[in-house]
């Protein structure tokens, strides 16, 4: 599974992914750039996209994405209560299609 890290995620947070592709929006070369940009980049490069950014959820379509998005919901975005979301993250992305939008919480 190919997986892009929003930049509001720390980058070190790639690292607790096994057994897939992740690469951090500023490895990409995508740093500021706006939500639906971001997403039409990542489209065709990136089966799933995970952020903490609540917002794009009312900012773009993603029913009709050909990406999956995976939202972490935590009281903040530290690496140290990011972390232990992850086993549910890697969950979910076994059985994501495209367009799926999950919550991933504490």
């Amino acid at each position: 599974m190919r997986v892009l890290l929003d930049e509001c995620l720390p980058k070190k947070l790639k690292h607790e992914f096994t057994g897939h592709e992740v690469k951090t929006v500023p490895e990409m070369g995508w740093a500021g750039k706006k939500n639906g940009e971001l997403m039409r980049l990542a489209v065709g490069q990136f089966d799933a996209f995970v952020t903490a950014d609540q917002n794009i959820q009312y900012q773009q379509n993603l029913k009709v994405s050909e990406i999956a998005v995976i939202f972490l919901v935590a009281v903040d975005n530290r690496f140290e209560t990011l972390k232990p979301l992850i086993p549910q993250v890697e969950e979910k992305l076994r059985e994501i299609k495209n367009g799926d939008v999950i919550r991933v919480s504490e």
